[in-house]
């Protein structure tokens, strides 16, 4: 006889499930299959879909994994859907126009990646992965047109992507108004408790609990959570507009871009990527505000915190003594970008850098004389986009040689003499020159 499991308080997991969450559809619900779970001793089953639409997964993403981590917390069972089939429909959310289709050779390659990363949060041994091919790849003419026949149209439209694009006479591909359908189809498949999803997702989790009913299963639990701002402090965290930390960085450039977000951004931060309860925040929140904390130092914890998530504590520790030593007390870190630069013949400068050799043209340079730092920074070694930004980089402080600041912009260096120069760029960037 197969022993029950025991689960926490009830009231203990509602308020863990909870935290955070945007908006939990319907919150009695929730408490009622707490209940039942806890009498019968059966774990809810929760899942979150992902569509594998680009190879990589940033802090945004974790958002919604980090809640399904703590289903599994909780000792209820963590589904991972990978939307192997609905990723190459394209999930019309958010969209101003239609997009191709993904090929499947794209979605394959990008859904192996999926599972490395996401692993970094979830419990690899009590996560159930599934792929909606299994099921979706799988079903007849006849089914489609039966699952098409429990939803109406004029409802689709009142979506507002749809309703949007019909107002400006944009097309809409009949394939978009089939994905909320055929992802609904996920959960009557999976026969699941919750579903998890972002907030601009909950139209599609509406309709998925439409169609749980319409197949006769209990309609499941919505949590949805909020989107996360990127470090811009302006739009969603995304590739697209470069405001993303992704959690395959290495640690110190996990740590760098964190440190660079505003003091206002880092509370919701603190509340949708750590573990911190919400009184703890508050804590926290609270002793900046009573100048007993330095916002920068409660930023470091932060910062620490994340990086320990996806790489391990010692790779966090390290990462915030890095940030102490380069950033707050000005030393140069211990690794950095090397540029060997070797004068050869015919006005031609040789360049190494990671074991790659390039040769740039520079044109004649004076045997007595140099080359400005502007020049040899962007022309050559590309490092700032143009020479009127080196200039200006050099103008505002930007630029110190050997811990020595630069601030003349027709300042030079001399190719003709051999050397070693650690130069910073900016506030973060580090690199070393060597003359040979």
């Amino acid at each position: 006889m197969t022993a029950k499991h025991e689960f926490p308080p009830v009231e203990e997991q509602f308020a863990y499930l909870t935290k955070g969450a945007a908006e939990t559809i319907r919150p009695e619900e929730l408490r009622e299959r707490l209940e039942q779970s806890a009498k019968t001793g059966k774990p809810l089953r929760a899942y979150l879909g992902v569509d594998p639409t680009a190879p990589d997964l940033h802090l945004g993403h974790t958002v919604v994994l980090r809640k399904l981590k703590h289903f599994q917390d909780m000792g209820h069972t963590a589904i991972f859907l990978i939307g192997d089939f609905s990723a190459m429909i394209g999930d019309p959310t958010g969209q101003s126009e239609t997009r191709p289709p993904l090929t499947r050779e794209q979605v394959d390659a990008n859904a192996k990646t999926y599972l490395e990363q996401v692993y970094k949060i979830l419990d690899r041994e009590k996560t159930e992965v599934r792929y909606n091919s299994e099921w979706l790849g799988k079903m007849s003419a006849e089914q489609i047109v039966r699952l098409c026949s429990h939803y109406r149209l004029a409802r689709m439209l009142e979506r507002e992507d749809f309703h949007a694009r019909l107002e400006k006479n944009l097309p809409i591909s009949v394939h978009e108004l089939l994905y909320p359908l055929l992802t609904a189809y996920d959960a009557v498949k999976l026969e699941s408790d919750v579903e998890l999803g972002a907030t601009e997702q909950k139209f599609n989790l509406l309709v998925h609990r439409e169609i749980q009913r319409e197949y006769g299963l209990r309609a499941q639990v919505i949590l949805t959570m909020p989107i996360l701002v990127g470090l811009d402090g302006q739009r969603k965290m995304s590739k697209s507009y470069g405001n993303y930390v992704g959690i395959s960085e290495a640690p110190r450039d996990m740590f760098g871009k964190l440190m660079s977000i505003s003091d206002d951004l880092m509370w919701s931060y603190w509340d949708l990527l750590t573990d911190l309860p919400p009184d703890g925040v508050a804590k926290l929140r609270n002793e900046v505000a009573a100048g007993r904390l330095h916002p920068m130092d409660a930023k470091m914890r932060l910062a620490a915190s994340v990086v320990s998530t996806f790489h391990g504590h010692a790779a966090g520790d390290e990462a915030a003594a890095e940030f102490q030593r380069v950033f707050r007390e000005r030393q140069t870190p211990e690794e950095m970008i090397e540029y060997r630069a070797k004068l050869m013949g015919g006005g031609a400068l040789m360049l190494t850098t990671g074991g790659a050799v390039r040769t740039v043209q520079t044109g004649r340079i004076p045997e007595a004389g140099s080359v400005k730092w502007a020049r040899l920074l962007a022309t050559w070694l590309e490092e700032v986009p143009s020479r009127s930004k080196a200039e200006d980089l050099i103008r505002g402080g930007g630029l110190e040689v050997n811990g020595t600041p630069i601030t003349d912009p027709a300042a030079a260096v001399d190719l003709h003499r051999s050397g070693s120069y650690v130069v910073r760029l900016g506030k973060k960037k580090f690199l070393r020159i060597v003359i040979e």
